[in-house]
């Protein structure tokens, strides 16, 4: 099983930027693919982006409207998110996943691992 902890959250005021990390331990396989996804209280978690285990193919929520980045850094087993021109409406808790297939998906299902969330508060 592999294991995510994810960290960068906090405040920003709208039009801000924030960056996300995500360190995975334990058992990674070659085709492992790292992503985000974000929830508010009382919806459903939605999907934000996702990276393949080269790095070479990411996949972007459409929302996103290329605001954001991820990227990964395999040496050291992480990845992040760089996220730009930051709206109110991006305020969520944002947790990091993992899932062992090989084309970043935005399906929840194939994502069997999770870090613990990490809080994006967003004010106008």
């Amino acid at each position: 099983q592999v294991k995510l902890e994810d960290s960068g959250g906090g405040l920003v005021q709208a039009g801000g930027s924030l960056r996300l990390s995500c360190a995975a331990s334990g058992r990674i396989s070659s085709g492992y693919v790292m992503g985000w996804f974000r929830q508010v209280k009382g919806r459903a978690r939605e999907f934000v982006a996702a990276i393949n285990s080269s790095g070479r193919q990411t996949m972007y929520a459409a929302f996103v409207k290329r605001r954001f980045t991820i990227t990964k850094d395999n040496e050291k087993n992480t990845q992040s998110i760089q996220m730009n021109n930051l709206e109110p409406e991006d305020t969520a808790v944002y947790y990091c996943a993992g899932g062992d297939f090989v084309d970043p998906a935005a399906d929840i299902r194939l994502y069997t691992d999770w870090g613990q969330g990490t809080q994006v508060t967003v004010s106008a």
